[in-house]
């Protein structure tokens, strides 16, 4: 009778200690596809532990995870630019193998997350494209060197024939001069970096409908990004063009790879009240900026980083943290300028949460050598707002009034070179400058090359008190 009790319970213990050695599980797999790599995102009940290995060709990809089960379909990849197919295999009852057919040479980074906003405990895999240094790159160089050796007998040729023949060279109509003059006189067109907040498994906000911020901020930035096309002298570039992360400093990066005029970044308000509605725009408060002239100040040492086109790595503190506030204070200023105008433009387009430009120490806006706003269009929690970011229609008006407004400021103060500077040169008879908290006569006199007294009188002031907000006219004949 105790032996017949005892063999349930014997069993009831393995299946208990089997369990236990099953403690967690792969609930979720997303992945997503950026410019410069693929990242694979595994939902965990909890910390695992995991090996990755590649085979010797690195045509294989294997994820082991230990003591977890697979309770999630993995996503198919069609005609990925990296993985060809994905398969699992599970090794026992205790673990799970996932196994990447690779298309390209990759090499891994891996991390795990801790829980956060929507998500609970994460593995992470950035899967990035090894560059190739082989042996045709060799070969090519070769093939170049014989097409160059070519090229060079084709030129000595050329000459030869053209001294037989002197009227043909002078009969000969110039085109490709021509077109090099025809685009100095053109000057180059303002380029706008046009960020759309979030992206990938950073979602943003969402609404109470289910609508994601990541996607409709990317919407309107295709819009404006379309608008800026069609501009003439200016020219709109996608920080982020599809679903996918970046980090807050590469999108600073990427706009400066572009060399940017102006950075712009759209996101879409979230509050718990959710009859709180309209649109904000936001510029670098005083406290991010000093916290960010430290942290370039500290990192410029072996650094590309650029500030107004001068390097910081070879110059010593002083004139470093000179140059640094310069640049600060000019950005500062257009983006101010940039953002009154555009809050101005967004009252035509709806509600506008804040009437006057906000500040706040927004990592995005940082950049000390490009001028930049962050524009929160709605309130994704506010009911109505949520279905207006919905719509075609509406999304158009939020990305023409962020036109309007940097419009307006280029075509009043466009950068020298640009096409827009060439085009209004000869109608230009002066700026205006919006005067910000701190500024004073004698800075903005020395800033724009006036006197103090010309600048009052041409503002017919008859003090030297000036509030934020004030509008000033620069006079031409300075």
């Amino acid at each position: 009778m105790k032996k017949s009790l005892l063999l349930p319970g014997l069993l009831f213990c393995l299946l208990l200690l089997s369990e236990s050695l099953v403690a967690g599980s792969v609930n979720g797999v997303r992945s997503w596809t950026a410019p410069e790599r693929t990242r694979l995102v595994f939902d965990l009940s909890e910390p695992v532990k995991y090996k990755i290995t590649q085979d010797s060709n690195s045509s294989l990809l294997k994820l082991k995870i230990f003591r977890s089960r697979l309770n999630a379909q993995i996503p198919a990849f069609n005609k990925h630019k990296v993985i060809s197919s994905i398969a699992t295999n599970p090794l026992n009852t205790k673990s799970v193998e996932i196994q990447f057919k690779l298309r390209r040479a990759i090499k891994v980074k891996s991390f795990q997350l801790d829980p956060g906003g929507r998500y609970g405990y994460r593995l992470v895999l950035d899967l990035y494209v090894k560059e190739r240094h082989d042996k045709p790159t060799v070969a090519k160089k070769q093939t170049r060197k014989s097409s160059n050796k070519q090229t060079l007998a084709a030129k000595a040729s050329k000459q030869i024939t053209l001294k037989k023949q002197p009227k043909v060279v002078k009969q000969a109509p110039p085109a490709p001069q021509q077109q090099q003059a025809s685009k100095k006189v053109r000057g180059r067109d303002i380029v706008i970096a046009i960020d759309a907040g979030h992206g990938g498994e950073d979602s943003g906000a969402m609404g109470g409908n289910g609508t994601f911020e990541k996607d409709v901020v990317l919407q309107i930035a295709n819009k404006l990004k379309k608008l800026l096309d069609g501009e003439g002298g200016m020219h709109g570039v996608l920080v982020r063009k599809s679903d996918y992360y970046i980090s807050l400093r590469k999108r600073m990066e990427i706009a400066r790879e572009h060399h940017a005029d102006f950075f712009v970044s759209i996101h879409a308000d979230a509050f718990h009240d959710q009859s709180a509605r309209g649109s904000s725009v936001y510029v670098l408060s005083n406290k991010g900026a000093s916290s960010e002239a430290a942290y370039w100040l500290a990192k410029r040492e072996n650094q590309a980083d650029l500030v107004g086109g001068v390097s910081l790595d070879d110059k010593d503190e002083v004139l470093a943290s000179v140059l640094l506030d310069l640049s600060q204070a000019v950005s500062r200023q257009v983006s101010h300028e940039v953002a009154q105008m555009t809050v101005r433009d967004l009252r035509k387009a709806g509600i506008v949460h804040f009437n006057e430009v906000q500040k706040a120490d927004f990592a995005v806006l940082k950049s000390p050598d490009i001028p930049s706003m962050l524009v929160e269009v709605a309130f994704i929690s506010n009911a109505m707002e949520e279905e207006k970011l919905h719509d075609q229609a509406q999304q158009k008006e939020y990305a023409e009034a962020i036109l309007a407004g940097i419009r307006r400021y280029f075509h009043r103060a466009p950068p020298p070179g640009s096409w827009l500077a060439m085009r209004h040169k000869p109608k230009i008879r002066g700026r205006q400058y919006v005067i910000v908290a701190g500024d004073t006569l004698s800075e903005i006199a020395q800033r724009y090359q006036v006197s103090v007294s010309r600048l009052k009188d041409h503002n017919q002031l008859g003090q030297n008190d000036i509030r934020a907000g004030q509008v000033l006219k620069i006079p031409a004949d300075s």
